[in-house]
């Protein structure tokens, strides 16, 4: 007998299908014509589903504990992340690191060290009781920008009217090598809250110590092994794929899926030695693509761009639904008005001034206008999801006696509170900066033009049973009386004058068939007398047409059929 199995799996397939398929459905009509980001839409839609409104979503039931959900956030940010990564690295001009270093160095280098600082000590300003080491480690969690939520300013429409290429290119770069770089800053302020602890009372050692790893773990092993890997499998990967091409080894499925598969085996080889598998993504997808082959070859593929939107969108889903929105009310770290306050300062002094101060230095900022762009854009999102949930798996190992140390069960749960509401903020705000400014400038422009014309139409007297004519229909109705005159005019000339073939300019149809006149005195096909069939001199040019067009395509060739009164004409 057939029973109901409303089961997690049947549940979490059903509304992730679901609204997959419904946003599939107006997402042009979202992305491009309202401009809001998937993020924040996806974001909306797990807050729908979450435990909080729905709960359809139950993402505590799925993991079974507090511990498994933090691993498999995780796990999952680190999956988006490498794949984002390489696609970020293989979408980048041949020998691109190379050729823009200078622009990557002040972005990864001064202006990144002045983003960590002063998100910690906006941090240390409005956290009530917290130590500066511990705001130093709550700042290296939001200084990255997030390559997942700067493909709303860096693709789509907005990003080809309004974004220069290689302002485009910059960005991208940098917000793919802030991600891996992460780790320095997060882990000298982990490394010295370990082995120094609160009022410099240390646990396990001293400062010496914590600086000792932090310099031989974090920047040899975590980082500069990481460079070393990424670049060393992107460029053998690269040259396989060159000789199985050449071979005739490879089909066109498993070539379109070779970038895709390359980060799902760097992020489980990095994962197991321990390394900063995100670093050797974005390192690994630039190696990959060194001389522009693999690039140029899947320009026009929409493979990778669909395995990224549904990343993302399945990502976002999950934020919304585990997202601790009580905590940021109900919390014994900061107040709800203190947390509102941090985010807006966050948002505007984070980034924006060193990028205004320093933009001369970098080519690809030519102007202000685009120095405030690139300093407000400078998303919080997946790459701070993924640092927290690192510092939390730190934190729970410093501990005294088999217990978790008190400053660093403190700061765990600060630094889960204050990152989670940053990156809420940022995803918020930044998905709504773009269809806000549009319609802060449009929206005047438009009520100026109305009232204008309402203005202009009190004016005129109306008189009762007099036919109201719009402007549309008279303007249209003048034109073609321009029409007829010109056309009668053209036509009594070439009356009075003989038209000559060798100065009249040809005459074409929609479609490009060219209208031929015959030479006076001479026969031409499909005339009487000639014998021959009638059969246009050049036929016509027909667009192969597909059945589905997209709004962003270019529109097909109009190709229109003669009617018999047009063929009896000619």
């Amino acid at each position: 007998m057939p029973t109901l199995a409303v089961t997690n799996f049947n549940i979490v397939c059903s509304v992730l299908g679901g609204f997959i398929t419904v946003f599939g459905l107006v997402s042009y009509l979202f992305k491009e014509k309202f401009y809001l980001s998937e993020a924040l839409i996806s974001l909306l839609a797990g807050v729908v589903f979450s435990p909080h409104a729905t709960n359809f979503a139950k993402p505590l039931e799925y993991t079974g504990s507090e511990a498994n959900l933090n691993i498999v956030t995780l796990y999952f940010s680190r999956l988006v992340l490498g794949v984002q990564l390489v696609l970020a690295g293989v979408q980048l001009p041949s020998r691109y690191l190379q050729k823009e270093w200078k622009s990557l160095a002040l972005l990864l280098g001064p202006i990144m060290v002045v983003m960590w600082i002063v998100s910690s000590l906006l941090v240390w300003a409005l956290v009530p009781n917290i130590s500066f080491l511990h705001s130093l480690a709550i700042g290296a969690c939001v200084t990255p920008t997030d390559p997942v939520l700067s493909n709303s300013i860096v693709k789509g429409k907005f990003a080809d009217k309004n974004v220069p290429k290689d302002l485009q290119k910059i960005i991208v770069a940098e917000s793919g090598a802030n991600d891996g770089l992460g780790y320095p800053y997060l882990f000298l302020a982990l490394y010295l809250i370990k082995y120094t602890g609160e009022g410099g009372l240390g646990q396990h050692g001293s400062a010496q110590k914590a600086m000792g790893l932090w310099f031989g773990e974090t920047w040899g092993y975590t980082i500069l092994l990481s460079v070393v890997y990424g670049w060393v499998v992107g460029w053998i990967a690269k040259e396989l794929l060159h000789w199985a091409d050449e071979k005739k080894f490879v089909d066109r499925e498993s070539f379109l899926v070779f970038a895709i598969t390359l980060a799902l085996f760097i992020v489980g080889t990095c994962g197991m030695i321990g390394s900063d598998d995100v670093l050797a993504c974005f390192i690994a997808g630039n190696a990959f693509t060194w001389d522009d082959w693999f690039r140029l070859e899947t320009l026009d593929d929409s493979l990778q761009p669909t395995i990224d939107m549904l990343l993302n969108l399945a990502i976002f889903i999950w934020f919304g639904a585990i997202c601790p929105w009580d905590s940021f009310v109900h919390n014994d770290v900061i107040p709800i008005y203190r947390l509102i306050f941090l985010g807006i300062l966050i948002l505007l002094f984070r980034r924006l001034p060193i990028v205004f101060l320093m933009h001369k230095s970098i080519h690809q900022i030519e102007e202000k206008r685009q120095a405030i762009f690139v300093g407000f854009f400078g998303p919080i999102g997946v790459s701070a999801i993924f640092y927290l949930y690192i510092s939390l798996e730190f934190l729970e190992g410093i501990t005294v006696d088999g217990v978790q140390r008190d400053d660093a069960k403190k700061l765990g749960d600060g630094i889960k509170v204050v990152v989670w509401f940053l990156a809420i903020c940022s995803i918020v705000v930044h998905g709504l900066s773009i269809p806000l400014g549009k319609l802060g400038f449009f929206l005047p422009r438009t009520l100026s033009r109305a009232l204008t014309s309402q203005s202009a139409n009190d004016n005129e007297p109306f008189r009762v049973g007099e036919r109201i004519r719009t402007s549309a229909i008279s303007g249209l109705r003048k034109r073609r009386n321009r029409n007829r005159s010109a056309s009668s005019r053209q036509a009594d000339s070439e009356a009075s004058t003989p038209r000559s073939a060798s100065n009249a300019p040809p005459l074409f149809k929609i479609g490009g068939r060219v209208i031929c006149e015959p030479n006076p005195g001479s026969a031409t096909p499909g005339d009487p007398g000639s014998g021959e069939p009638s059969t246009p001199s050049t036929p016509p040019a027909v667009a192969h047409q597909r059945t589905i067009r997209f709004p962003d395509d270019e529109p097909p060739t109009l190709v229109l059929e003669a009617t018999d009164a047009e063929r009896r004409e000619e």
